[in-house]
């Protein structure tokens, strides 16, 4: 529904809400006084995101033996219990008119009541599909496709076809049918490994569709389907994240960000992670939504939210949206409906509650409601808010603000979420707000997850920087303790929205060169925010003027070159680390990024102190590194000999200094 109409129906929802329960209390109160039976509903209606719901009736005395409901669907006869009577209707998309009368032996007697309600959901089919490996290629099954739940029909076509960016094309396609086969084309020379969507469409005998995606992989010549509860997407492991704060672009805000992409590209950045773009407060960040499925009007238009996403995708760089799931904003029309009307609101169940029945919160967000995740209703309309932004817009993932909040009131949730979006675009990137620490959310639903300690909100690498005599100690431990919860992909930052100063106000320039050398060669999701790599100054919560874009510490230079190492060096975007334990132990951060090979392996050494380092490192340390005939300096391209005498590897470091050595 176009956000206009949204809008004007929402308004006519709450008139609707306001007159009907007056005049169904009042005829309530008419009945009771003249023995007649008028019958009151509980609700004036609303939005619903299921097609069916319960309704109640209030009856008056014994004079009404039933109460017929219908619905544009259905008709229920219900007889009344303790003064009320209740039935589940069933309800088509769109408006809906829900009537409830009063029978005495079989005629109509009082007046009607009615409800207006608005069904949100589609009554669609359902697209799945199964992969399955075969000897020579791939079948692929849409025998798990689900029919409408209103008014099912059968499927009459299945038809295959290729996405867009597959390695190679793919013999078999275009398709028709349940169940195909495919196989990949001979090899001739052409590499034809990497990952390969395939969109199914079903349609049934009403007309109406649905479309799915499925996603396999090819590794020398054989198919292997993707873990689409487990695994992430290939393109994630090249990733290098920018965080957009549009307000900080422009005054145009999304046209401005499309204006700057040649820049980012230029820097290598991968992927733009959107801070929060939805319908808001004129004084609110963001994440207090007050419409999931409407864009902040000062952010742009829809057009133009497509042409950034577009022309990112002509840049190879992916769009991630940031959506706060776990809350909305006190403004938001269900929560001031339910605040109004109580427990006679559509909406009071939307909303969790404490036993008093006030909606809660968490800390000191008294504008952000939490969301009742033990109503269905309220997980279909989550999700298809994320769908919606899938369908209309191609993003490519979400930041999942507050993750840990749903996962406290309903912890399946977030499985079924991914098995919803995965199945429309298999090679998205699902990021938790919450520790990588905790390997519950690698198992239930997300791809990656903060660099946190196993406290709320605690940024990991925090106390090693605030402490400047024991720096390496503490980063080496911290970096440890992240890597420990099974198939951890660890979101890794310096800045985001979240920490305050910007890191190179609060601890200066060398060291902001030496941690961002660190964060990208690091294992994990390394995030670069708004302006880090010139340095910008400010405070993202705080709306300032937008930046100028110069470079005052020549950091974007710094920057494109670590980039441009990592993107390089398959090393640096393995899993794997070895830390090695050399001295100063509290000043030098040392460690291996092995490689495929041991000539592929990287050494990074990081002086956190304000003087020169002289090492003699013994070549023992490096374990299956052949570096008896020297390294080389990735940065300056210098040769570093070994000592063969003695076995060592002489290495200088300046003050805050940084050396990355490989194999030549």
């Amino acid at each position: 529904m176009p956000p206009t109409l949204q809008r004007r129906h929402q308004r006519r929802i709450r008139r609707r809400y306001l007159t009907a329960g007056l005049i169904g209390l009042a005829l309530y109160l008419a009945g009771c006084a003249s023995n007649e039976t008028p019958v009151a509903l509980n609700t004036a209606g609303g939005d619903a995101w299921t097609l069916d719901k319960p309704v109640t009736a209030q009856v008056s005395g014994d004079a009404c033996d039933s109460v017929l409901f219908t619905s544009p669907v259905a008709a229920v006869i219900a007889r009344p219990a303790h003064g009320q009577a209740s039935a589940r209707l069933p309800l088509v998309p769109g408006e809906n008119l829900v009537e409830a009368e009063c029978r005495k032996d079989g005629a109509r007697r009082g007046a009607v009541a009615q409800q207006h309600w608005f069904a949100r959901i589609a009554n669609l089919p359902k697209a799945w599909i199964r992969v399955v490996p075969e000897k020579d290629g791939v079948a692929l099954d849409a025998g798990a496709s689900e029919p409408a739940p209103r008014h099912p029909a059968p499927f009459i076509r299945y038809e295959w076809s290729a996405r867009p960016g597959n390695p190679a094309p793919l013999a078999g396609l275009p398709a028709n049918g349940k169940r195909i086969m495919l196989s990949l084309p001979a090899a001739a020379g052409k590499d034809v490994d990497g990952e390969y969507r395939v969109l199914l469409r079903v349609t049934d005998a009403a007309g109406r569709s649905d479309e799915s995606t499925a996603m396999f992989c090819a590794a020398n010549g054989r198919i292997e389907p993707v873990d689409l509860a487990r695994g992430h997407p290939a393109w994630v492991d090249r990733a290098v994240v920018y965080g957009v704060l549009p307000f900080l672009f422009g005054a145009g805000r999304f046209p401005d960000v499309t204006a700057r992409l040649d820049e980012l590209a230029a820097l290598g950045v991968t992927a733009l992670w959107l801070s929060p773009i939805t319908a808001t407060t004129e004084d609110d960040f963001g994440y207090g939504s007050t419409d999931y499925f409407r864009l902040r009007a000062d952010f742009g238009s829809a057009a133009e939210l497509r042409d950034l996403i577009g022309a990112a995708h002509a840049r190879k760089m992916r769009v991630i949206m940031d959506v706060p799931p776990n809350h909305v904003s006190s403004e938001h029309p269900y929560f001031k409906d339910a605040e109004a009307g109580g427990t006679a609101s559509p909406y009071y169940a939307f909303f969790d509650r404490d036993a008093s029945g006030r909606a809660s919160h968490y800390f000191t967000w008294t504008n952000l409601i939490n969301l009742n995740y033990d109503n269905p209703e309220v997980q279909q309309w989550v999700i298809a808010a994320f769908a919606h932004w899938l369908r209309a817009f191609d993003v490519d993932g979400f930041r999942v603000d507050a993750a840990w909040g749903p996962r406290q009131r309903a912890p399946e949730f977030w499985s079924r979420w991914r098995r919803e979006l995965k199945r429309i675009k298999p090679d998205l990137l699902l990021l938790a707000e919450a520790s990588a620490r905790d390997p519950y959310y690698f198992r239930n639903g997300f791809d990656a997850a903060y660099d946190w300690t196993g406290e709320l909100g605690h940024w990991a690498w925090r106390p090693a920087f605030d402490d400047e005599a024991h720096t390496a100690r503490l980063l080496r431990a911290a970096i440890a303790a992240s890597q420990e919860a099974p198939d951890a992909l660890v979101f890794r930052f310096l800045n985001n929205n979240d920490t305050g100063q910007r890191f190179i106000t609060r601890y200066g320039l060398p060291r902001t060169r030496l941690a961002s050398a660190m964060l990208l060669t690091l294992p994990g999701l390394p995030q670069i925010h708004t302006g880090e790599e010139i340095g910008a100054a400010f405070r993202p919560y705080e709306e300032g003027p937008p930046l100028t874009w110069g470079d005052p510490y020549d950091l974007r230079p710094w920057y494109t070159r670590l980039i441009a190492l990592r993107a390089g060096h398959a090393a640096l975007r393995s899993n794997g680390v070895r830390f090695l334990a050399l001295e100063p132990f509290d000043q030098l951060l040392a460690y291996v990024r092995p490689g495929r090979a041991a000539k592929d392996g990287v050494l990074v050494l990081l002086n956190w102190s304000a003087r020169p380092l002289k090492l003699d490192l013994p070549l023992a340390v490096l374990g299956d590194m052949e570096v008896r005939g020297g390294m080389v300096d990735l940065i300056g391209g210098q040769h570093v000999r070994a000592d063969a005498v003695h076995e060592t590897l002489p290495v200088s470091l300046p003050a805050h200094g940084v050396r990355f050595l490989s194999v030549p």
